[in-house]
């Protein structure tokens, strides 16, 4: 089964990352009949991959994209293959940082996340199979190509997993606006998952149960919280300060 992805960057780094999985790229031109400077790099890089290149007629991207801003760009591709939260780990037991994600749905989100998770060194993104976003062309415009480059895991049970990370040394910590201490004083140079909730409920009972630390965001004005992808970029970016991360 293949994916679909659209605009100017995903299908770039899709052609840079993995050209093999590129069945074909399709470009669409303007009213006036001529491509946009974006599509012309697409193209040109299609070339240089040795991947198949086909105009669309006027409406098939907006149709395939379900009216999002493509640019002119689309791609066919293999389908997407979820990571193991177990691999991930082995490639990096000693330093894993992962964003696991309790039941976030809105595509935009999950795209924004996995953007910043990439942007800010972190090494995977996990979400439960069911009731949450999976990867769709949607979120593959939000991760602005990030997603070519950056492993996704689905897994069962949320709490379960958390549990087999914190066996394998991992610790766990959900961001809540009640969190007990702020992020700032929580180690963060171990190895750790940031558990971040959906967006109207955040984490849930039993996730948090399962956490080692709740901790929170400290907030000087009168906006009780932040969305939950700017938490993420928020919490990502402690972490990078306190590891020394050049970002």
């Amino acid at each position: 089964m293949s994916r679909f992805v659209y605009g100017v960057n995903p299908v770039l780094e899709a052609l840079k990352a993995h050209p093999r999985d590129v069945v074909r790229v399709m470009l669409e031109r303007g009213k006036e009949g001529r491509r946009s400077q974006g599509a012309d790099r697409v193209a040109q890089a299609a070339a240089q991959a040795g991947v198949r290149v086909e105009d669309v007629p006027q409406g098939d991207l907006a149709h395939r994209a379900r009216s999002g801003v493509h640019q002119g760009v689309g791609a066919e591709l293999t389908e997407f293959q979820y990571a193991e939260l177990e691999d991930i780990l082995a490639r990096h037991s000693g330093s894993a940082l992962l964003l696991v994600l309790d039941g976030v749905t809105d595509p935009q989100n999950l795209g924004a996340l996995i953007r910043s998770a990439h942007a800010f060194g972190a090494h995977g993104v996990v979400v439960p199979r069911d009731r949450a976003a999976g990867v769709t062309p949607a979120v593959s415009k939000a991760a602005a190509g990030a997603l070519e480059h950056f492993p996704v895991a689905r897994v069962t049970n949320l709490a379960r997993s958390l549990e087999q990370l914190k066996e394998q040394g991992v610790w766990t910590v959900a961001l809540a606006a009640d969190g007990d201490k702020e992020l700032r004083e929580v180690d963060l140079t171990a190895p750790t998952a940031l558990v971040l909730g959906s967006e109207g409920s955040g984490v849930r009972p039993l996730v948090r149960k399962t956490c080692d630390h709740v901790a929170r965001i400290p907030m000087a004005g009168r906006v009780g919280s932040l969305n939950v992808a700017a938490a993420g970029a928020v919490a990502l970016y402690e972490v990078a300060r306190q590891r020394g991360v050049r970002t």
